[in-house]
């Protein structure tokens, strides 16, 4: 047993350590560096300190390591990537616990994700809190797991459950975790510490072993594990489109299988590092910050938001119920407004079509489901808004229609409701002046479908409280919404850029390339869809009536290409149609190309008196991120986006772009700036009006900066 001579616990920075006499014979080590336990230097070093005092310790017949505050420990210090390693390195200091000669139990509550997994799987035994999330997400951030985790990972747990958690990023609970093998006992409340305490002590009265996961039996069978990572690899290289870190993941993995242990962790830091060198990684990393720096916006700082405890929806076409869903998901009652019974029974049977396909799935029960829908409501009168806390407008994209909805919101919503419009293009100014309350009028532009797609623009009017662009941006965190704030002008920050961008694509269409080849060039890129698939999807007839409305304001010496009226005048909207660019025969969500649509081009290449030119798919990308990039920079400068991650984070959740590559802004630093005005310069020869290099992107050429020197905060 322990002396009883008392002992202050000696503190190594964020690592503290208590010897075993407070704690019968065990010996306590405390992570604490606020917010999450990040594994910076200081943990590190303090971990290495506290095994060394432990083992010099001759009363201390076991070690718990515990994480103070709400977690174990998050993971890496992502600030250090790209800094100067200082040491002891992380793996290091896993192996200075592995080797430990008297048992280390690991207490886990709430995150141990990536490298605080790692060190989890270094000690001997391991118990989860029901609040514990495990996970190795480095994926995520383009690396893979550097400090054991292919190696120990799975050994403990086996070949196929170590590879879905490596290569998915997901976190698994407690339980889960514990029916993998990733812990050992599970506990019963959140207190870690007295929980550990008492497994430590139970291992110590029956004198258990060290127990080192290296070690682990989990790959014994070589048959099943060899099939696993075969598995894995074809799977990986259909799913994870140019993505560099999956496969090193895999390739570490194997080495599990078929490498000594000490080679393993050779070869993992190897690829660890050549991930680290990826320019993906720098992709990863960047939009990771970026989606926590969008939260930060001027009113968010000044403002607190408003209460926010009932929801109102007009209209209940596929937009109006995707919200409605989102808003049912985060727990608000809500309440729906048609014109009639018969276009209200739609609005509701819109929305039980979401949560029916859920059953049917299997993800959800109807139990639940009813649960869920006993908070909706709906209703032909307006008056049936008048004690909701936020209403979200969803009609038709006209402003006559959108005015006469805010003229009933106002007369019938109590003071200090806030009024939100989910218009795609229209003026929000013009909107909100047409009422008496313009401070409470936000524009909450929603993505289709709205229940699943993660980014909500929050534009912001000029008359709007600094509190009710606040209550958006709480909204959005209520929805698990991803929030950027825009200023109002015709499409806002996504929908702007993408006029320009697309025009673009129309323009390589008419000079030769097909619309075809140019979907497959930007697949190719990373995006999941080229734009003529996403026109189809979204239905051809709403650009075309953007078109229409826009046909009297442009400017008679810019290029227009007519193609997409065209195939609009003949009834082709895309997949609802059956048609649109591409066919799609009996109902199917994959086109196939149809000649008819070539032969259209054609005709119109004719008209336009154009020679076509082949296009390779280097050329396609450069013309199509040199428009998006030339009027992001425009966005920025007009401040409809305050800084350039505002409008990578707009396009990695609404637009589709490969999130490796870190948003249109980071992609074009990375290229280089001067890359992209010459790109602007030389197109220009041959069309001046449309390629005009934003004034923003020749200031920071001319002063050698680049966007990321504009994203601090406001």
């Amino acid at each position: 047993m322990a002396t009883s001579t008392p002992s202050p616990s000696t503190s190594t920075g964020p690592v503290t350590f208590e010897p075993s006499h407070v704690h019968g014979d065990v010996f306590v080590v405390t992570i604490d560096n606020p917010p999450v336990n990040a594994l910076g230097v200081d943990v590190r070093r303090g971990l290495v300190a506290a095994i060394d005092a432990a083992e010099a310790d001759s009363s201390a017949r076991a070690v718990l390591i515990v994480g103070a505050g709400r977690n174990f420990i998050a993971g890496a210090d992502i600030r250090e990537f790209g800094k100067t390693p200082q040491p002891p390195s992380l793996p290091e200091a896993c192996l200075k616990i592995e080797n430990c000669t008297k048992p280390v139990v690991a207490a886990i509550h709430g995150a141990a994700l990536g490298g605080g997994l790692e060190v989890a799987l270094s000690a001997h035994y391991r118990l989860a809190s029901p609040t514990a999330k495990l996970g190795l997400p480095e994926v995520a951030l383009g690396l893979l797991p550097g400090s054991g985790g292919t190696q120990r990972a799975p050994r403990l747990i086996g070949m196929k459950p170590a590879l879905e958690l490596m290569l998915s990023g997901r976190h698994a609970g407690a339980k889960e975790a514990l029916s993998l093998g990733l812990v050992d006992r599970l506990g019963n409340d959140a207190d870690a510490l007295a929980e550990g305490l008492a497994y430590a002590q139970e291992l110590v009265a029956a004198k258990a072993p060290v127990r080192r996961t290296r070690e682990a039996a989990g790959l014994a069978d070589k048959e099943a594990s060899r099939a696993a990572l075969e598995a894995a690899r074809a799977d990986t290289a259909k799913k994870s489109r140019g993505l560099f870190s999956p496969m090193k993941i895999i390739e570490a993995v194997e080495a599990a299988l078929t490498l000594p242990f000490d080679e393993g962790m050779a070869l993992e830091r190897k690829l660890f590092l050549q991930c680290i060198d990826s320019p993906q990684r720098a992709g990863l990393i960047h939009a990771f910050f970026a989606e926590r720096e969008v939260l930060k916006a001027p009113e968010t700082r000044s403002a607190k938001p408003r209460a926010l405890a009932s929801a109102g929806i007009v209209g209940g076409g596929t937009m109006g119920a995707g919200i409605a869903v989102a808003m049912l998901d985060a727990g608000l009652p809500v309440t729906m407004i048609e014109r009639d019974d018969t276009q209200l029974a739609r609005g509701r049977a819109n929305v039980e079509k979401v949560y029916d396909g859920l059953i049917a799935k299997g993800r959800m029960t109807p139990e639940a489901k009813a649960a869920v829908m006993a908070r909706f409501s709906g209703s032909t009168s307006y008056d049936a808004l008048s004690n909701v806390d936020i209403v979200v407008e969803a009609v038709f994209e006209e402003m006559g229609v959108k005015k006469a909805v805010f003229a009933e919101l106002d007369r019938v919503c109590e003071r200090g409701a806030v009024l939100a419009t989910n218009t795609s293009y229209l003026d929000i100014d013009e909107i909100a002046d047409s009422i008496s309350r313009p401070q409470d009028v936000v524009g909450l532009h929603f993505f289709s479908p709205a229940n699943i797609m993660k980014l909500l623009e929050i534009v912001v009017p000029a008359k709007v409280s600094a509190d009710v662009v606040a209550t958006g941006f709480e909204l959005a965190k209520k929805l698990k919404k991803v929030p950027v704030r825009a200023g109002v002008c015709d499409g806002f920050i996504g929908n702007r850029i993408l006029a320009v961008y697309r025009q673009a694509a129309d323009h390589m269409m008419e000079d030769g390339a097909s619309p075809y080849e140019i979907d497959a060039a930007v697949r190719n890129f990373g995006y999941p869809m080229g734009p003529f698939q996403v026109s189809d999807l979204a239905g051809g007839d709403i650009g075309w009536a953007t078109r229409k409305r826009k046909a009297a304001t442009r400017d008679p010496q810019a290029r227009y290409v007519q193609v997409a009226d065209r195939i609009c005048e003949r009834g082709w909207f895309g997949q609802k149609t059956q048609r649109g660019y591409y066919l799609y025969p009996e109902g199917a969500r994959t086109g196939v190309p149809d000649p008819e649509v070539l032969a259209i081009i054609d005709a119109e290449r004719v008209r336009a008196g154009i020679t076509p030119r082949q296009f390779t798919e280097e050329e396609i990308m450069r013309r199509y991120m040199a428009a998006m990039i030339n009027e992001g920079a425009n966005v920025v400068l007009q401040r409809i986006a305050l800084r350039p991650l505002d409008v990578d984070v707009t396009f990695l959740y609404g637009y589709g772009f490969p999130r490796h590559r870190g948003g249109p802004m980071k992609y074009a630093d990375t290229v280089g700036l001067p890359k992209v005005l010459a790109d602007i310069r030389e197109f220009a020869k041959e069309d001046p009006i449309f390629w005009k290099p934003s004034p923003l992107l020749v200031e920071l050429v001319e002063r050698g900066a680049d966007f990321a020197s504009l994203n601090q905060s406001e």
